[in-house]
């Protein structure tokens, strides 16, 4: 029995090596035998008002970036089917932090998340990194972000706007100001909050700045979602429903196509289905 347990133990240190080695394949990442540019690992650059965003870029294609949810960052594409069919496909793919997440600065003063921040931050990443035009792809609030930015934005040249319908648009809307109510602490937690202000805490999310984020989240207008005249995909899985309908979103947009793939809100994305309609979209 002693040396039964020895043996197990000895199997669990090299199993926990073999997933600390394996983790980095996990990543964005480009086979350096198609393309001589590797991802630059630690970006930095400094946006409009100081604050450092981190990105990752890897591969010599036509660029895409990629923009994450809330109460996440950018590694939460790295593992995903997506990123590795763009990658597969030779695509140049830009995962950020947004402000306040992840790598990025977090700055807690309420002015830097005020008057589209995030937006602007995009806006000079693809500016700092020289790109005349591009594509772009968000997710949950990542979609939120990103459609502001195609009503402000004349270099991207296609859109994805995945897991959401059209209540962003509200600036009242209720679920935003449930969850900006819950990060902030000003009201008490309901179940499902607290479930989501406990997550945040594991992962060793900044709640204040979370609370932030909702407070200014962008809402753009439906009159200017109707200005967006690039070809734009609305996508999202048949069990989600929190934000709205999808299909709304696509009739407000200027010239939107609907895909409705297999899956609920939080697992979507990741999943081969999704990238299958993504990657025929883009090409």
């Amino acid at each position: 029995m002693k040396y039964l347990l020895v043996f197990f133990l000895i199997f669990s240190l090299f199993s926990c090596k073999e997933q600390t080695t394996q983790q980095p394949e996990q990543s964005v990442n480009v086979d350096e035998t198609k393309s001589e540019t590797t991802i630059k690992k630690d970006s930095l650059f400094t946006s409009f008002d100081g604050t450092r965003i981190y990105y990752k870029d890897g591969g010599s294609g036509k660029p895409i970036l990629l923009v994450h949810g809330f109460i996440s960052n950018g590694s939460s594409w790295y593992e995903t089917e997506l990123v590795k069919s763009l990658t597969e496909k030779g695509y140049r793919v830009i995962i950020p932090d947004l402000r306040g997440n992840g790598k990025s600065d977090r700055p807690e003063n309420p002015e830097a998340y005020q008057n589209n921040a995030e937006v602007k931050d995009l806006k000079a990443l693809v500016t700092h990194l020289g790109l005349s035009e591009l594509k772009a792809v968000g997710y949950s609030r990542g979609s939120i972000v990103l459609a502001q930015w195609l009503t402000e934005e004349t270099r991207i040249t296609k859109a994805v706007i995945g897991g959401m319908g059209l209540d962003f648009t509200n600036p009242e809307w209720d679920r935003r100001i449930a969850f900006a109510d819950a990060f902030s602490g000003r009201k008490p937690l309901s179940p499902m909050k607290e479930g989501a202000v406990n997550y945040a805490k594991s992962i060793n999310a900044n709640i204040k700045i979370l609370g932030l984020i909702q407070d200014y989240q962008p809402s753009p207008s439906t009159e200017s979602l109707r200005n967006i005249k690039i070809p734009t995909l609305v996508i999202a899985g048949n069990q989600d429903i929190d934000n709205g309908k999808p299909q709304e979103l696509k009739d407000a947009l200027g010239n939107a196509t609907l895909k409705i793939v297999s899956g609920d809100h939080n697992t979507t994305y990741r999943k081969a289905p999704f990238a299958n309609e993504v990657i025929a979209f883009l090409d």
